[in-house]
């Protein structure tokens, strides 16, 4: 058996995550690398930072695959003064190829939100909104009704390791069983949420005044918050399509391995609660866990 170019395995990614399903602000595709080049071993990560194409080129990889682009915004220099610059020079000097799959892999069936709804519990779910005319986002029913409490516990368990854990606001004795769910960044779907007649949304990335007023709009009701994570929501997602991909090539005859990155990409190693004294005073409804 050969190995595929790398314009096979573009028009493979292609197919699974068609770039013209991105929203309209991304960046996707095909960013390093040449279509007549040979691709024997596959990368999969969330972040292309240096960490990250360093562990690619140890492990001998001629493609790294990653969710977050890394020319989002314009540059005007790529020189190895500056991280970007040099993760593009190490891409080039060292042959590895980049592609990006980022908000045309959110809206993917399967995909990112695929992972995350997997991850919660959920095997049948509805598309939660819509993007430049693209389903995104996921909600569904659990198979059974339990507590918060409960759900925050199986879902820690399922998503990978990360300093910061689980964000919650909502009664740790609280019911829920529909469950939203938005990979990444997701405090924009509020409303959608709403809609939905979600018990609880998982996401991340929640920033003070769009939670506290979802909170008010619920009077300390459902929906109930979860901020998972950026890196850990999208993470799930890899390790289906390093394996999606290395099917689809087998398929058409050609040898090719696929690995997923062990690196964690959350920049955040520690936490550290905050306070003396007396705790402050809050709201029967917000008890932590």
């Amino acid at each position: 058996m050969t190995s595929p170019t790398l314009a096979d395995a573009v028009r493979a990614l292609d197919g699974f995550y068609p770039p013209q399903t991105a929203a309209g602000w991304d960046r996707v595709g095909l960013v390093t690398g040449d279509l007549q080049q040979t691709v024997s071993r596959i990368h999969f990560a969330v972040d292309p930072t240096l960490w990250v194409i360093t562990e690619a080129r140890e492990l001998g990889a001629d493609l790294l695959v990653t969710h977050h682009p890394l020319l989002l915004r314009g540059v005007h220099s790529v020189a190895t003064t500056t991280a970007k610059g040099a993760a593009i020079t190490t891409l080039v000097v060292a042959d590895v190829a980049l592609y990006c799959a980022h908000t045309n892999a959110d809206v993917a069936d399967p995909g990112v939100n695929d992972a995350l709804a997997t991850a919660c519990g959920l095997s049948a779910t509805d598309p939660l909104d819509e993007e430049d005319g693209q389903p995104i986002g996921r909600v569904g029913d659990l198979p059974s009704p339990t507590t918060l409490g409960a759900f925050c516990r199986a879902l820690a368990d399922a998503l990978p390791a990360a300093p910061a854990g689980l964000r919650v606001s909502g009664d740790p004795e609280a019911s829920v069983r529909r469950v939203a769910v938005q990979g990444g960044a997701g405090d924009d779907r509020f409303d959608a949420v709403r809609r939905s007649g979600a018990d609880v949304y998982v996401t991340a990335d929640l920033r003070h005044h769009p939670a506290l007023e979802a909170r008010e709009e619920a009077r300390g009701g459902a929906p109930y918050l979860i901020d998972a994570g950026h890196w850990a929501t999208e993470s799930l997602w890899l390790t289906g399509a390093a394996d999606r991909l290395r099917t689809a090539l087998v398929a058409q005859g050609y040898d090719v391995q696929t690995t997923v990155s062990r690196l964690r990409t959350d920049p955040w190693d520690f936490v550290v609660p905050t306070g003396h004294g007396e705790p402050t005073d809050r709201p029967k409804e917000h008890d932590a866990l």
